[in-house]
């Protein structure tokens, strides 16, 4: 897959069939629009392209510090990257971009520079400045300059806004087997191993503390989750708690993995940590032994379950 980030007036040679939107955890919904998408480029030799946006509008136009989205930028990519497509376009948005009338984006960015033969878009995709285009006006555009427009019904497009809902509502309850359900792979969460408070060695529970870069990333509900991590090329379980640590007063919600069968040092490197399942709520215990004896048997709950379900 080709990732641009710019776009430049000599843009890849080649005619394409474009989709844009903003892809959002990349769900079993977008999938469908993805396979149509790859297959007509495919059937036609066309390249499949999907135009998305960088930073997500909201956080231009209206500042929106409080949107959590289901990946990071990264995750988003990493994810794409297996999906079989042939271009990927990162465009930044700007306030500036925002100000581009609908003409405008069409003739210079779907035609000049993606060179679009066929653009498959949702029945309610509105564009251009203040977003006052829509599928007619594109439909009218695509027969000026000479390329097909698919209409994606309402069905479809009411699925993938069904499924975005449901699985962010679904990762703030700590529900991740509806999550991963509808996300068709198991949700993620990558960040950098930082050093913590050092209590879990105390208590021979060692945890790898996760510090998440991206502020917009979406965190899962507070608890203790099975996980499964990819590192040096092998497969590593473990159990992760993200919360505040009440029984010791702890101020900052932390996300701490305890890996199963694993003594290596991973600090100040970058891991991405698969989320399976909840085990149950962040509690506050009376005393920090009550806290070693609980997880003694999350340990053995999160064993149990790996050995029955994975």
């Amino acid at each position: 897959m080709i990732i641009k980030k710019t776009l430049s007036e000599d843009s890849d040679a080649g005619f394409s069939v474009v989709t844009i939107g903003t892809f959002d955890g990349v769900h079993v919904g977008h999938k469908k629009i993805l396979d149509r998408l790859i297959s007509t480029a495919r059937a036609n030799n066309l390249k499949s392209t999907i135009f998305t946006f960088f930073p997500h509008p909201r956080m231009v136009l209206q500042q929106d510090a409080d949107i959590k989205l289901i990946n990071t930028l990264d995750e988003k990519i990493s994810i794409l990257e297996k999906s079989g497509l042939d271009q990927l376009i990162l465009y930044p948005f700007t306030r500036e971009f925002s100000r581009l009338t609908a003409i405008e984006f069409v003739r210079d960015i779907i035609v000049n520079k993606l060179h679009a033969k066929k653009v498959i878009i949702g029945y309610d995709h509105r564009f251009g400045r203040n977003r006052t285009a829509t599928i007619n006006d594109l439909k009218q555009f695509g027969e000026a300059y000479d390329f097909e427009v698919e209409e994606i019904g309402v069905e479809e497009v009411n699925a993938v806004s069904v499924s975005s809902t449901k699985i962010r509502k679904a990762l703030q309850e700590g529900d991740m087997e509806t999550a991963n359900t509808y996300l068709g792979y198991d949700f993620m969460l990558t960040g950098e191993v930082v050093k913590g408070k050092g209590l879990g060695r105390q208590i021979r529970f060692p945890t790898a503390n996760l510090h998440i870069a991206e502020k917009y990333k979406l965190i899962p509900g507070n608890g203790v989750y099975v996980v499964k991590s990819h590192i040096d090329g092998k497969n590593v379980y473990g159990m992760m708690n993200i919360g505040f640590n009440p029984t010791v007063d702890g101020k900052n919600q932390s996300i701490e993995i305890h890996f199963f069968d694993f003594d290596r040092d991973i600090y100040g490197r970058k891991i991405q940590v698969d989320m399976l399942k909840r085990l149950r709520d962040e509690v506050r215990f009376e005393s920090v032994e009550a806290l070693s004896v609980q997880l003694e048997k999350d340990r053995e709950n999160a064993l149990k379950y790996i050995a029955d379900f994975l």
